[in-house]
């Protein structure tokens, strides 16, 4: 698995560069890394991860029907209202839809956003990641999504752990975010693939791996500048972080569903049969559960997508299949984060890249619509047993307390404890960049 490439190559800036140690696939290793995992090793593989905020958010893609989920409108007419009937929940006067009964009895532990506003149209997870258009900032990469933010700020729970998870499964509209501006060193971690094989010291120890110093200091090292691009940042950071997987079982523990309850595994589901993919992702509530243990094992950021809500056609039938399994799920991740005393520091978040019309079409389906969305949340500290905003009688546009997309992200960043009135990022041209440009709901802080 350790293998060390003697050859020499030469890169465009004309210095050569030589004598790199390969693990697996995750690229270089210099002396400098061993020396750091020498110093990390022995404070970090033995100790439980602090105490930590987070956040789990949660992507449909494709673009939820907001009317047929958190604000039916019983008293529209049927090419409006649908066939779904509003459900009571555990909040007086509060009502959601049928398909959520599991989620209805925890509405006082959560919040629904029914005036959710701005949305660019893009079908795709941006917007919902970053909480910005796509092209602000095009030129330099865009805006970072909130894990890189994270990733940027405040760094690593835990040096074996990646700061920022992406369980990205297949389908479109399911990048798990983007590092923007600020470079590839903050890219979400992906646990998927034949790489996952490549986590492990399989035959090589980590004493042995520590031998390696002497021979490795016969070696000439490369010097990293930090240079604009973030590149040689990237290049650090990559091998530190492909070194402190392979030394570490946190992480691979983490994903191992195998050591959990399986009792805890059956309240989640499996979501299966993955009924209306598609081309998008599966309904694989397993990823609900791996969000909760990669938060424990110290994860401040954890996306995913679920489903593929683009219903076009045969809206109800798709809501049914993929609202159970979405019921199910939720509620048993927020029940999860309660019972081991962290729905307090776990914000969750469940939406989508926009709504879907008012008028169901001549498929029974309902198409895209960008005036007004929807947002499920709950953790992290806000005020919960509420529905804020309404929108019209038929659902199209917001008229009570229409929430901005960027609000959102200020509210999950002052769940995070990250004051958004004056942390700044250093883009590119080497100018702050605000996290986001509003305040937080103030209904919910």
């Amino acid at each position: 698995m350790l293998t060390i490439d003697a050859g020499t190559s030469r890169f465009c800036d004309g210095i050569q560069r030589r004598n790199f140690i390969k693990i697996g696939a995750f690229g270089a290793l210099t002396l400098a890394d061993l020396l750091r995992l020498e110093a990390n090793a022995s404070s970090t593989l033995d100790q439980k991860p602090k105490r930590h905020k987070a956040v789990i958010n949660i992507f449909l893609g494709g673009g939820p029907p907001h009317q047929d989920m958190w604000e039916l409108k019983p008293d529209a007419p049927r090419e409006i209202r649908g066939e779904f009937k509003p459900i009571s929940t555990s909040v007086p006067g509060i009502q959601i839809g049928e398909t959520f009964p599991k989620l209805a009895a925890l509405m006082h532990k959560s919040a629904v956003i029914r005036s959710v506003v701005g949305a660019e149209g893009r079908h795709d997870s941006f917007q919902c990641m970053t909480g910005w258009r796509w092209r602000e900032l095009r030129e330099m990469g865009g805006h970072p999504s909130l894990g890189s933010v994270l990733s940027k700020i405040e760094g690593p729970v835990d040096l074996s752990v990646p700061p920022f998870v992406g369980l990205a499964k297949v389908g479109v509209w399911r990048n798990p975010g983007t590092p923007g501006f600020l470079g590839r060193a903050h890219a979400p971690f992906k646990p998927e693939g034949p790489g996952m094989a490549d986590m492990k010291l399989k035959d090589l120890s980590l004493q042995r791996l520590r031998d390696r110093r002497a021979l490795l200091a016969s070696f000439d090292t490369l010097r990293r500048e930090v240079d604009a691009s973030g590149t040689m940042e990237s290049m650090d950071a990559f091998d530190e972080r492909a070194l402190n997987v392979l030394t570490s079982s946190r992480l691979v523990d983490a994903l191992d569903l195998s050591k959990e309850d399986p009792r805890t595994v059956e309240r989640y589901g499996n979501g299966k049969p993955y009924t209306y993919q598609y081309d998008g992702s599966p309904t694989a509530n397993e990823t609900f559960l791996l969000a909760r243990r990669l938060v424990e094992a110290g994860v401040r950021c954890v996306t995913l997508t679920f489903g593929r809500w683009d219903s076009h056609g045969a809206n109800a039938a798709l809501v049914r299949h993929h609202g159970s399994r979405l019921d199910q799920a939720l509620s048993a991740l927020i029940e999860d984060l309660d019972m081991r005393g962290m729905l307090d520091d776990v914000s969750v978040i469940a939406w989508g890249e926009f709504g879907r019309t008012p008028r169901i079409n001549s498929s029974a389906g309902r198409d895209h619509w960008t005036p007004v969305s929807c947002a499920f949340l709950a953790g992290g500290g806000i005020r919960p047993g509420q529905a804020i905003g309404a929108t019209d009688k038929h659902a199209g546009y917001a008229v009570e307390r229409p929430v901005d997309f960027q609000e959102i992200f200020a509210t999950l960043y002052h769940n995070l404890g990250i004051d958004t009135r004056s942390s700044t990022l250093q883009d590119l041209a080497g100018r702050p960049q605000y996290l986001v440009m509003q305040p937080p709901i103030r209904e919910l802080c």
